[in-house]
């Protein structure tokens, strides 16, 4: 059963129209009309939406019986991500723990919600791209989050062009991807001299692609999205820049810290300062002071008056570093909020990096 079909089939169990969807997801009727013809289909805010309104599963909606049975799997052994099947948050958890089921999530609030809840033992949830820069949303969900951070992993984006099979280069006319994904391989769409087309997800391009079965129409997305949906690569590694690589944290509801002998750490934490002057330059003295490297520092608006600032922090080392305990100390004395988010093994990417 296809999207269309069980979007159509859940609403008229609900007694619902087609009218009162538009309504409550404020889109017009001819929109829910094209989901329902499988013209379209919505993105992935807007399918939790709609399972929400039609009191199903998220995951049955957007993905069937196959998503069904990922949501329902036993959690010790399952790893949650946002995005459809095929999405390179979906390769990241195969590249990590191929021995894990995966959980597909509509939204990163679901990610980290199936875990809180017992859903999936982890979670693996990107925090920064190479050009991209930072994920949106995440640094805001980490700390009101109750999961900890009990490791990293990068991931290499490898662009594949994909289409229906029996596609020719030749014949294509629209290629569709995220947005990023577009941006990053432009040389490849001036080159073929097509039509660019934004969406949502990578997967979810190319699972609409096979779904319509256009040979005009192709997508950019991973060689797992091929695999998944059955469609044709036409071209590997069409990304104007090779190296552009994903950093994920990996969630899990307990702490679990390393042995500080067994290697290089990083320790991750938000905190707030105290709204007095040189309070920022105060709170990050302890680290200079005793000898710790901060390898990030961003910062975040957390007031309607704007002048509350959070920041988020990475730095090298353990808790149980005596310098790192030292500097812990005088950030706490300078600030007003501060929440330890995990401390965790270095990736050996660092040192190939």
């Amino acid at each position: 059963m296809k999207f269309a079909e069980r979007l159509r089939e859940k609403r008229r169990q609900v007694g619902l129209t087609q009218a009162a969807v538009a309504t409550a997801l404020e889109v017009t009727q001819p929109t829910v009309t094209r989901w329902e013809s499988g013209v379209s289909l919505p993105d992935l805010a807007q399918v939790a939406q709609l399972a929400e309104l039609l009191i199903c599963n998220p995951g049955w909606l957007a993905f069937g019986e196959q998503g069904e049975d990922e949501m329902t799997t036993g959690p010790d052994n399952t790893i949650a991500f946002q995005g459809f099947p095929g999405a390179y948050s979906h390769l990241a958890c195969r590249h990590a723990f191929p021995s894990m089921e995966v959980l597909p999530c509509p939204s990163f609030e679901d990610a980290f919600a199936a875990v809180e809840d017992g859903k999936a033992r982890l979670a693996m949830i990107p925090i920064e791209n190479s050009l991209g820069g930072r994920v949106a949303d995440i640094h805001h969900l980490l700390p009101r989050s109750s999961l900890f951070i009990i490791g990293e992993h990068f991931e290499q984006v490898e662009h594949h062009l994909l289409a229906p099979k029996g596609a020719k280069l030749e014949g294509l006319k629209i290629i569709r991807s995220h947005p990023q994904g577009l941006a990053q391989c432009r040389e490849l769409i001036r080159g073929l001299k097509v039509q660019a087309e934004v969406h949502s997800d990578t997967a979810g391009a190319a699972r609409d692609v096979a779904e319509a079965g256009d040979r005009t129409v192709g997508a950019l997305a991973s060689s797992l999205a091929a695999e998944i949906y059955g469609l044709d690569i036409l071209r590997s590694r069409v990304e104007d820049k090779i190296g552009n690589t994903t950093r994920f944290v990996i969630m899990a509801r307990n702490r679990k810290e390393p042995d500080p002998r067994s290697g290089p750490c990083l320790t991750s934490f938000v905190f707030e300062v105290r709204s007095v002057p040189a309070a920022l330059y105060k709170a990050l003295g302890g680290f200079a002071t005793n000898g710790v490297n901060i390898v990030k520092l961003e910062s975040y608006i957390v007031d309607a008056s704007f002048t509350v600032a959070q920041f988020y922090a990475e730095i090298e080392g353990h808790p149980a570093d005596k310098s790192v305990d030292f500097a812990f100390d005088e950030l706490g004395y300078f600030s007003n909020k501060l929440k330890l988010l995990g401390t965790y093994p270095q990736n050996a990417f660092r040192k190939r990096s």
